[in-house]
This record gives C-alpha cells, sequence and structure tokens, in this order.
C-alpha cells in the first residue's frame, strides 16, 4: 500500500507543479498572482481530489486509518517538495514560504495540503472501501 500510495504522490506533485506552471504562465498574466494563487488552491484541489478518485481504490487501503496514513504520507512528502523546491530552487526567503500558508493574509496553501491530507479518507468513504 505504501509504495502505491509513494507511486500516486509522484503523479499529483508531477501534476501540480504543471498546474502551477501554468499559473505563473497564463493565470497571473491576467488576475495578479495573489488571485491567481487563491484560484490555484481550489483548481488545484479538484485536481488532487480527481487523482484520487480513481487511484484510492489502486492503493487499497483497508481501513480509514489506512487512508489517514496514506493522507499523511502525502502531506509530508508535498511538503517537504514545495518547501524544498521554493528554499533552494528559487530561493524564496523562509518569510516568504512561510507567508504562502498564513491564512489570515489570505493566503490558502494550508487548505490546499489540509485537502491532499483529507482526500483519501474521503474518497476511500464515498467509495465505501471501508
Amino acid at each position: 500500500m505504501i509504495t502505491r500510495a509513494f507511486l500516486v504522490w509522484i503523479e499529483i506533485a508531477c501534476a501540480e507543479t504543471l498546474h502551477g506552471i501554468l499559473r505563473v504562465r497564463l493565470l497571473n498574466r491576467r488576475v495578479g498572482d495573489k488571485v491567481a494563487r487563491r484560484i490555484a488552491v481550489f483548481s488545484g484541489s479538484a485536481i488532487i481530489l480527481t487523482i484520487g478518485w480513481f487511484s484510492i481504490p489502486w492503493i487499497a487501503p483497508a481501513s480509514s486509518t489506512d487512508s489517514l496514513m496514506v493522507g499523511a504520507l502525502w502531506l509530508v512528502l508535498m511538503l517537504s517538495y514545495d518547501i524544498g523546491l521554493a528554499r533552494f530552487a528559487f530561493r524564496m526567503p523562509w518569510s516568504r514560504v512561510a507567508a504562502d500558508f498564513d491564512i489570515r493574509r489570505g493566503n490558502l496553501l494550508g487548505i490546499g495540503m489540509l485537502t491532499l491530507f483529507a482526500t483519501p479518507f474521503l474518497i476511500g468513504r464515498w467509495k465505501g472501501l471501508y
């Protein structure tokens, strides 16, 4: 199950990376960076839920606890990927990285991460897997 969950996370990471590139190239120019980031949290969450819809039966969590473990794995991997990319590839300061998660400033990345964590559990329940 963990290997399958990891493989699906790679798919999610690739899809979200492409989503981010498209956001910067297309949406930022039309509505500005801040609004584009807010919109992208919801479209990105839809991408995650869609991938989850098709992949959770293949991952085959046997219980809600297994689903939460898959969600936790995805969350840790995605946080590591996002923060690593921001800090080391884009050389963003820690304050900028942290600001993306600050809902008080209108930044909604934390909601996207919550969606990522909850997706295996929600899809498992919706599909009646346990």
